[in-house]
């Protein structure tokens, strides 16, 4: 069979299941559900051959083929669990993939409840890939008070310093360190062999600001998410 030609996907988990947040991936958000805002930055990003959304739901398939993308298989419940992995998710994917036929360089991997993910952001952790010949570029974000300086709890209720040395540090002499954003993950399929040992990739950072992502799994995130998408 002849290959086909497209070569750069975007791939959207979208499961029903959502224990804090009841059908997270799909609530309405302003008068559209969560999952129409990624695909539809990712249609005009003109970035992507296809847009596949992966999930075990066919209420959800519905709506992601409403708003453009495509949903060509239901995601088997073992890779559907809370237990499941974005590695896992990816692996049934590419292997989806081989068995149709289809070719794939370049992988966008987007979470669903990303209303605030930007054109730009998608097109500069692109291009950070191409330019640093990664394998792998993600969304990060500095934390906004050094982890140095954290403090635990005790069983008793009594705070303590975690790194006690660092207690009278101040904040402009402590090294800077990253979170997840967890906007978008681009991958370069055809320098991966081994997806299970992604924390060897050659990696690196597309920075944004704190006020340009909401990691969303409270209802409290989501009232930020809200004033976030409302400026």
């Amino acid at each position: 069979m002849k290959k086909l030609k497209e070569t750069t996907f975007c791939l959207i988990p979208a499961r029903k299941g959502s224990k804090r947040i009841k059908n997270k991936n799909i609530k309405n958000f302003f008068g559209k559900p969560l999952l129409y805002y990624v695909i539809n930055t990712a249609r005009k990003s003109g970035l992507f051959d296809k847009i596949i959304v992966s999930t075990d739901c066919f209420k959800i398939k519905k709506i992601a083929q409403k708003y453009g993308s495509e949903v060509p298989f239901i995601r088997p419940k073992k890779y559907s669990d809370d237990k499941s992995t974005d590695t896992q998710v990816v692996e049934h994917f590419l292997s989806f993939c081989k068995n149709k036929n289809l070719t794939v360089k370049y992988l966008c991997y987007v979470y669903p409840t990303n209303p605030l993910l930007s054109i730009k952001t998608l097109k500069n952790s692109f291009k950070l890939l191409k330019e640093k010949k990664a394998q792998k570029t993600l969304t990060v974000s500095a934390y906004e008070y050094p982890i140095q300086r954290a403090l635990k709890k005790k069983s008793n209720g009594q705070f303590f310093f975690r790194e006690p040395k660092y207690k009278n540090t101040t904040s402009q002499n402590l090294e800077t360190f990253y979170q997840d954003a967890t906007q978008c993950y681009w991958y370069n399929i055809s320098k991966i062999k081994n997806f299970k040992k992604f924390e060897k990739f050659k990696t690196f950072g597309y920075e944004l600001k704190n006020t340009e992502f909401v990691d969303l799994n409270t209802e409290d995130d989501l009232k930020k998410l809200k004033i976030y998408f409302k400026k």
